[in-house]
């Protein structure tokens, strides 16, 4: 079972639910898959990121299989989003902010675990951003989309800034469960204000033709 702290670990079970029920309903709308399929990705989306930072620090089995409300919660998320996919629609704003809470405690909770583990600054901020954004990666890849955390909104980023202040406080001997919701709370922050005023990671700068000007086609 896990250690977390009460309010962390609230969190993080949230999270998880609704990272299943989002990438349940990814499934549904991107691919024509029975319950069996949509169940799975949901459950995949919620616990793969954890799977695979505990994998590569040698956390074996992973803490998702250790505990039975994560893989149970996971499941009910994806269970909720076939049953129910039709309605969904008017709680997507909801989901949204749900998703957003599990990004940033996932983030957190990954870098922590991966300080923890040993590992240097660097490689627990980029598993603290793997654990958030690991499942929902495997998703996109299994129903052929370019994955979400590649293609649009400010995603990653966040997850980053929230694995960043982890490692920071930690680093100075102020981690804690106030610095652990700050944490988090950063990365909820970016990410909503990122999706309230549409904000975009930076792209390429638009090929142009040579001489000047954008041609235009009639």
């Amino acid at each position: 079972m896990s250690t977390e702290p009460a309010p962390l670990l609230a969190l993080d079970l949230t999270g998880t639910f609704a990272f299943g029920l989002n990438g349940a309903l990814t499934a549904v709308r991107a691919a024509r898959l029975d319950v069996v399929g949509v169940v799975v990705l949901g459950m995949i989306t919620a616990l793969g990121g954890g799977v695979i930072r505990d994998v590569l620090i040698d956390s074996l089995p992973p803490a998702a299989f250790l505990d039975w409300r994560y893989y149970t919660l996971a499941a009910a998320g994806g269970l909720l989003a076939f049953v129910v996919s039709r309605h969904l629609r008017r709680l997507e704003p909801a989901i949204t902010v749900l998703d957003a809470v599990g990004l940033s405690t996932f983030a957190v909770i990954g870098a922590s675990k991966a300080l923890d583990a040993g590992l240097a600054v660097v490689p627990a901020m980029l598993l603290g951003v793997i654990t958030a954004v690991g499942g929902g990666t495997i998703r996109d890849t299994l129903v052929g989309r370019i994955p979400t955390v590649l293609r649009t909104g400010l995603y990653a980023i966040p997850a980053l800034a929230g694995a960043a202040v982890t490692v920071a406080t930690t680093e100075t001997g102020l981690y804690g469960l106030p610095a652990a919701l700050g944490a988090a709370a950063v990365c909820f922050l970016i990410r909503m204000l990122g999706l309230h005023f549409g904000i975009n990671a930076p792209e390429p700068p638009e090929t142009r033709p040579s001489g000047g000007g954008t041609r235009r086609h009639k």
